[in-house]
């Protein structure tokens, strides 16, 4: 595995071989293992043009556990700031020697014309890029998954998912879409009309504008932030009116099916989207979810930057 893109370009093979390496990684970190020598030597730069707290640290906690040096690029006070080019970036870094490249960007896009255009020549991974993908989120999403409902093993054939709320501004839905679907899980996306893309109706999922009808039958509810800092126009009357139709609470938790779980890739929107009592419930997963980021961040660096070494 060369670069991490996009969910879309992870075989079976390489989904479940991503999974089961970050199980093998979680198990050593549990075991108290502080830090692992496989990318001892290399190093790892975070480039975030984004404002990010969970994917960022993740990132740098995964690098450092596997011995990596780390460099946190903002571009916030640095050159960006002053105009310069993704190129002349990535030129720099490739002279300081960077070995991989973790990208966040506000442009949809951006991961792939940094790895394709031939400025680096180490590996580059996609850690958010516009409203297009977040590849990693679904592998810890779907890592999760398989740690509670198929008892961390195989894959998630037959697991129904629902993702609800702002599926036009997520890059958490598409590329979650996209590696559910991989790994034989069923999922349904829903939201008001105004937040469903264009073209949604091709995607290899079904489709609701009604949250109460989805919730019957699903093993997961994954709750998606309502993102304002992207809207330029009005998707929605008030808050009040989409909390009250597409915001999970206990109510409806409580017609979920025993073991099926509440999910957030974060940060939220308390009260809107998702309600207090319902994050902190004991069926919500969602800090859980953070610590699975970091093992799931190590098993991809690991296996693009070809880590040798025993773990």
């Amino acid at each position: 595995m060369k670069h991490l893109l996009s969910a879309a370009d992870l075989s079976y093979e390489d989904a479940i071989l991503v999974l089961d390496t970050a199980k093998q990684l979680a198990a050593a970190t549990e075991q108290g293992v502080g830090k692992l020598p496989p990318l001892r030597g290399r190093t790892v730069v975070n480039l975030f043009y984004e404002d990010s707290t969970r994917t960022r640290i993740s990132f740098e906690a995964a690098a450092k556990r596997l011995s990596a040096d780390v460099i946190n690029f903002s571009a916030k006070g640095s050159s960006v700031s002053k105009g310069e080019s993704l190129k002349d970036t990535a030129l720099t870094l490739e002279a300081m020697g960077a070995d991989a490249v973790v990208i966040r960007h506000n442009s949809s896009g951006a991961p792939h014309r940094l790895a394709n255009a031939g400025w680096i020549s180490g590996g580059v991974v996609n850690a958010g890029d516009g409203t297009h993908e977040h590849p990693t989120q679904a592998l810890l999403d779907a890592f999760t998954l398989r740690n509670h409902l198929r008892n961390g093993e195989g894959d998630l054939k037959g697991v129904n998912v629902t993702i609800v709320g702002d599926v036009l501004h997520s890059r958490v839905a598409r590329s979650n879409v996209l590696l559910l679907n991989t790994l034989g899980a069923k999922v349904r996306l829903v939201a008001p009309p105004t937040l469903l893309p264009y073209g949604v109706e091709d995607w290899d999922c079904e489709v609701s504008y009604d949250l109460d009808a989805s919730l019957e039958g699903s093993d997961a509810v994954m709750m998606l932030r309502v993102q304002r800092e992207r809207m330029n126009a009005a998707y929605f009357p008030n808050a009040h009116e989409y909390s009250n139709r597409y915001g999970l609470n206990v109510t409806r938790m409580n017609r979920l099916s025993e073991n099926a779980v509440v999910m957030h890739p974060g940060p939220m929107n308390r009260g809107m989207e998702i309600s207090a009592d319902v994050a902190d419930s004991q069926r919500s997963v969602i800090v859980e979810q953070v610590a699975n980021g970091v093992s799931v961040r190590m098993a991809v660096l690991y296996l693009i930057l070809g880590g040798s070494e025993s773990m």
